[in-house]
């Protein structure tokens, strides 16, 4: 089904080779993994890192603009050698990052491969930072990281909140001052974590933040429509540029660029 060649010290020159080279990879890892048997595998995380005109090239092999159509090629793969992938597996694609160290490097390409299974995840990080556009916060930028474990945006840096408990909110907009997009800010409104598995930062409401409390809205950038936080188990993905309102109009803005302001 796809081309299997063998070059000496020379990597491919073309988008075909390029796939063909990929695919063969693939192949031999997902063979591999589980004993030949995929039922197993939640997603494949291929790494490339490749500079210059040749990067193009490596887009157009993995149709960038059309990430199903790489899929589909790995899947018809995993159906004619039987590997038996379960139907909601994931492929995810990562141009430029460095190859961590669990990852497979594929043989006579700048490429690696990482399968993951339950028991078997990519240990990634990340860090970005909160702007606070309207209302006033203890800091006017936060950075934050992966390792930061749960962070609590709310009123206040210690809140009392229900059963005479106390929450620390890392993200604290203080209560006792003059400014009217504080008002609205409930003491245990929204937090943010790091989900390892998606490699992003989540956005959920709190009990302060849900309906028919003060409520968390996002304005998304990317697809310019306003998100609404209805439940505190569902939470909302991040993406550069977000801008993340809490209660009526106190406002911060998600981004992973240090200077942007």
């Amino acid at each position: 089904m796809f081309k299997i060649f063998s070059r000496e010290n020379e990597g491919p020159n073309d988008v075909k080779e390029v796939r063909d080279t990929l695919l063969r990879g693939i192949k031999e890892n997902l063979q591999k993994s589980e004993g030949g048997e995929g039922a197993n595998i939640k997603g494949i995380n291929l790494f490339i890192t490749v500079g210059g005109n040749d990067k193009h090239m490596y887009e157009s092999a993995v149709y960038q603009d059309e990430p199903e159509k790489f899929k589909d090629e790995v899947q018809r793969i995993a159906d004619d050698f039987d590997l038996g992938l379960p139907d909601n597996w994931q492929l995810e694609v990562n141009f430029d990052e460095k190859f961590p160290p669990e990852a497979v490097k594929l043989e006579g390409i700048n490429a690696a491969l990482f399968i993951r299974t339950k028991d078997h995840v990519i240990q990634r990080s990340g860090s970005a930072y909160i702007r606070v556009l309207n209302g006033e916060a203890e800091k006017p930028v936060y950075h934050i990281k992966s390792d930061d474990g749960k962070l609590n945006i709310g009123r206040e840096k210690k809140a009392q909140v229900d059963g005479g408990f106390f929450r620390t909110n890392h993200i604290a907009f203080p209560g006792d001052i003059d400014n009217e997009h504080n008002k609205y800010i409930s003491r245990q409104h929204a937090h943010l974590e790091w989900n390892n598995e998606k490699g992003c930062f989540m956005l959920f409401a709190d009990e302060g933040g849900i309906p028919p409390g003060n409520k968390v809205k996002i304005r998304s950038t990317s697809s310019n429509t306003l998100i609404k936080l209805h439940s505190s188990h569902i939470g909302h993905q991040l993406a550069e540029g977000d801008q993340i309102i809490l209660g009526e109009t106190a406002v911060v803005e998600f981004s992973y660029k240090k200077g942007n302001k």
